[in-house]
């Protein structure tokens, strides 16, 4: 039986009817724990993909513990899926906006899926005959609640923002694969609001959660988002840094990182601080370039944020370099998605490395067990976030011996426990090079190369 542990004791919160306005990754975990919290729940896209899979109780996306989540919900009746913004919300108290915002064409924040939903319910907030908050959960730049998103709000419903209905900024700080465990156990919660009502329902929500509420204006709430996803990608390309370095003077990158970590004084997440492969995914590169661009539009130099976006880089072609200078030319390679434990490949640096070994001729296979996941499952978005046709349907392996007897070297991208002692054996009779660290320890010896250690 499925456990669905509740936040709150009976009586100690006020159940809220909870509109969320985009079915992807975030929208998805946040509409399923906002369920499981007892919340009513409309969870509103305009992909029909997308509202069939949640209608019919299954997961539009992978991720560890939301497919049974999600069946739960929905056979609960506290979960429901429509395409019908007006109708989400007339019969709902809140609007939660979790659409994508994706880099513009020159590298700015991308704000048409923002722009496009906050139109519409706008138009339904005009018929609306109580009051209503809107609450953006999407990244945004500092100002574009103030500058944006009320503004069109207030034209396309006629009505005055924090008088009229309610506006809040609510961002999350979930990760992919883990993010159910997240949401019950945040790191950090911080949340605007431009009125009274949506400040109330946006601390109720977060009343009983292990983790202080941090309650601030718009634009600080927009900033502090930005801030914590930089400082990872920061973080992230320090380590990598540092470990490039100590390889050069024949020293161990991680075990260097891991005494600087030892130092709790600081507050430093040993998560980040681990050198090794690139960083990627739907949120670091965008919102790095976003933050970069928001600075040079008010004249303020970032040079840390280009070197940020210049190192990740790097470490994508040091990376290939490595493999060239092999002179291998079948290649298999484990994991694609930008992380293990989801199918994610928006701007998935092991992605990006397997376009540039195609694209040099080598014969690549893939093993990452999560995106051959969506594939079977037939999922609305599988291997999500693809940017370049590389034929991954045809380039994916069954399992990580077929891999391995296959290849004439072998890429380490993800690390996957069931393909560790394959990996391990395989040791010594080809080349291997890492970019995960599969063994605590291993170091650059024979035919096994580790990126940073």
């Amino acid at each position: 039986m499925l456990h669905l542990p509740h936040r709150r004791q009976e009586g100690q919160a006020e159940m809220a009817r909870i509109a969320v306005f985009g079915i992807g990754y975030v929208g998805a975990v946040s509409a399923a724990c906002l369920a499981r919290d007892g919340h009513q729940v409309i969870a509103v896209d305009a992909d029909p993909g997308k509202v069939a899979a949640i209608a019919a109780g299954r997961s539009p996306i992978v991720e560890q513990g939301l497919p049974d989540l999600i069946a739960a919900m929905v056979e609960a009746g506290r979960l429901r899926a429509t395409t019908d913004a007006q109708r989400a919300v007339r019969e709902s108290e809140a609007s939660f906006v979790c659409v994508g915002t994706p880099s513009a064409a020159d590298e700015s924040i991308g704000l048409d899926q923002v722009r496009a939903v906050s139109e519409a319910i706008g138009r339904a907030l005009a018929g609306h005959p109580g009051f209503h908050s809107v609450v953006m959960r999407s990244t945004i730049v500092p100002g574009t609640m103030e500058g944006v998103c009320i503004p069109i709000l207030e034209a396309a419903s006629g009505r005055v923002a924090g008088q009229d209905f309610g506006v809040g900024y609510y961002p999350e700080f979930l990760r992919e694969s883990t993010a159910i465990r997240d949401y019950l156990d945040p790191g950090l919660i911080v949340f605007g609001a431009l009125d009274a009502a949506t400040g109330v329902l946006l601390a109720g929500l977060n009343r009983d959660l292990p983790c202080e509420s941090h309650m601030v204006d718009l634009p600080t709430a927009e900033m502090v988002k930005y801030t914590s996803n930089a400082w990872r990608a920061v973080k992230v390309s320090f380590a990598n840094e540092i470990g490039n370095i100590a390889k050069a003077a024949g020293l161990d990158g991680q075990r260097i990182m891991q005494v600087l970590c030892s130092d709790h004084k600081v507050a430093m997440s040993p998560h980040f601080l681990r050198p090794g492969f690139a960083f990627g995914g739907s949120c670091l590169p965008k919102d790095v370039r976003a933050l970069r661009a928001f600075a040079a539009g008010r004249g303020v130099a970032a040079p840390l944020l280009e070197a940020v976006l210049a190192a990740n880089a790097a470490q994508v072609r040091r990376a290939e370099a490595m493999i060239e200078a092999t002179g291998k030319r079948r290649v298999g390679m484990v994991g694609i998605s930008f992380k293990p434990g989801t199918d994610d490949l928006r701007e998935s640096p092991l992605a990006e490395l397997a376009g540039r070994l195609i694209r040099r001729g080598l014969d690549l296979r893939v093993y990452d067990p999560f995106v051959t996941e969506a594939l079977a499952n037939d999922a609305p978005a599988p291997g999500r976030g693809l940017s370049e046709d590389i034929g991954l349907g045809q380039r994916l392996v069954g399992t990580i011996d077929e891999l391995i007897e296959g290849s004439e070297i072998v890429l380490v991208g993800n690390r996957y426990d069931e393909a560790i002692p394959p990996l391990q054996a395989a040791m010594g009779n080809r080349p291997m090079i890492d970019l995960a660290r599969i063994l605590p320890g291993q170091r650059s010896a024979g035919s096994y190369e580790g990126i940073c250690w």
